[in-house]
């Protein structure tokens, strides 16, 4: 059963080759690395780096250290070689300690079955000659049964290997499925996730399953659970506020405010405003206002108004005259403007309330008061002073938001909180909300599945797609390879078993 590297032995390094010993690069006449590398692999008891023989690890033999795993030279242009290119990064598909930890495992299943087919092969060896040497006619039940179990044994050995590499490292046709096909597996993976995870009817059934809206009604109806999403929506947010750049934020508000205050008329807005005030009477309270203000002022500005009427007097009235109407003219004033405070019903009060209920007419209704309006209020707008008022909002807003983002006792948290806590309550108890809350998810997860179907799927096929055909092989094989063996020990023993059934009947029907 020895023989040549990577025969069914799995000696991976029986003979010497030209330019090396066990195990060296390819010899004259031979195809790539990569099929020096099947070669190496190819055994029934061999692994895919070590090309181990019948003992397990080929390097055992020449002293040095067994290897646990050895990853390929990557292909020129391939992902290990841009990873490396690149400062040494990992492949997607690189072995990691776990995957070495399953290549061992993958190596004692593969020594056990080839140490099986050892067994059976001696057995034949030693049933056929003891048969020959007329020991019996049970000698031609085990050599049949030992028989049949190599040819079951070298079979399934075939076809678990056809799938990472080619047997013997010969390029018979569909083998090395994995490697040839990796693009083809991974765009059937996509489509087969895509048709059966990923279709609204199977989202739509699973979410309806679930329960979403008495499940999060149940949890967020939980303080703990209410104070966590909290903390972290105001963590959300305060991070959010942070990377904001103030200088960016300011001028999209500030453009905004502007062009929404130049584009809409305020005049008509204003018009009804001041007229709904009137008629409430919501304007006396400023007109109350202005007249204890003006009292006020008044008796504390005496002199103010003397010097203002007799500063205005002609020049050649006597100056005592002009006092006497000063006096007269403040008296006159303050009595005025008292009457008017205490007054309710004072006449100046209805023609207040007239003027300014025909002013709110004239600025819904009268075309030139409302372009008078507009002007004004296109160049209030342009001033620098108050440009720069509205850029600073955003200043304060941001520094309320954090602030009360940041505080745990602030009434922003309390108020969310509250608000967690009541949806949670509601989410239990109220079966229509339940019902809508449902809906709005199951709506939400077959749109995203049914109009991002394909991106979500190639995200599969594409990352199968940038794997290293050899990395990939090798990383399916640490995964499954171990399960893989017991196809060679059941194929062992079934056809052990059915060598023997085979040779018994043949036997009994005296063929």
């Amino acid at each position: 059963m020895g023989g040549a590297s990577g025969g069914p032995t799995g000696d991976g390094g029986a003979g010497p080759r030209p330019g090396g010993g066990a195990g060296a690069g390819p010899g004259p006449g031979e195809g790539a690395d990569a099929r020096a590398r099947a070669r190496a692999d190819a055994g029934p008891g061999g692994d895919a780096d070590a090309g181990a023989g019948p003992g397990g690890d080929a390097d055992a033999r020449t002293g040095t250290p067994p290897r646990t795993a050895t990853a390929a030279a990557p292909r020129k242009g391939s992902v290990g070689s841009v990873a490396r290119a690149l400062g040494g990064a990992r492949s997607p598909v690189d072995l990691t300690p776990a995957d070495l930890e399953k290549r061992r495992g993958v190596r004692r299943m593969k020594s056990f079955a080839l140490g099986l087919l050892l067994f059976v092969a001696v057995v034949y060896a030693l049933a056929s000659w003891l048969g020959h040497r007329g020991a019996g006619t049970w000698t031609g039940y085990v050599a049949a049964a030992a028989e049949a179990g190599m040819v079951g044994a070298l079979a399934d050995w075939f076809a678990v290997t056809a799938l990472f590499r080619h047997p013997l490292g010969l390029p018979i046709p569909h083998t090395a499925i994995i490697p040839q096909k990796k693009d083809q597996l991974g765009a059937a993976l996509g489509g087969f996730v895509g048709e059966n995870f990923l279709s609204g009817d199977v989202v739509r059934d699973r979410l309806r399953g679930i329960g979403i809206g008495h499940r999060l009604g149940e949890w967020l109806a939980e303080p703990a659970h209410a104070d966590r999403v909290t903390a972290e929506a105001a963590t959300a947010l305060r991070g959010a506020l942070t990377v904001l750049r103030d200088s960016d934020v300011q001028a999209v508000v500030g453009e905004a405010i502007t062009r929404r205050a130049t584009s809409a008329e305020v005049a008509p807005s204003l018009g009804r405003l001041l007229e709904r005030l009137v008629a409430d009477g919501g304007h006396r309270k400023l007109v109350d206002l202005v007249c204890v203000h003006a009292h006020d002022w008044l008796v504390t500005h005496r002199d103010s108004v003397m010097d203002a009427v007799q500063g205005g007097a002609p020049g050649w009235t006597p100056r005592f005259v002009d006092k006497r109407i000063g006096e007269r003219v403040y008296k006159e004033l303050l009595r005025f403007v008292t009457e008017m405070r205490d007054m309710p019903d004072h006449p100046a009060r209805g023609a207040v309330d007239r003027f300014l209920a025909d002013f709110a007419a004239d600025l819904q209704a009268d075309g030139p008061t409302r372009a008078r309006v507009e002007r004004l209020k296109n160049d209030i707008l342009g001033r620098a002073e108050v440009q720069d008022l509205i850029a600073s909002v955003w200043g304060t807003v941001r520094g309320m938001m954090v602030a009360a983002a940041e505080d745990e006792r602030s009434e922003l948290r309390l108020r969310a909180r509250t608000a967690l806590l009541s949806l949670g309550n509601r989410l239990s108890a109220d079966d229509r909300l339940r019902a809508k809350v449902d809906g709005w998810v199951e709506g939400a997860a077959v749109y995203v599945v049914s109009t991002y179907r394909t991106e979500i799927t190639s995200l599969i096929t594409d990352t199968v797609a940038g794997w290293d055909a050899e990395h990939t092989s090798r990383k399916i094989e640490a995964n499954i390879g171990r399960d893989l063996q017991f196809i060679r020990i059941n194929g062992t023993v079934v056809g052990s078993l059915a060598g023997l059934v085979i040779h018994t009947v043949s036997h009994a029907l005296g063929a």
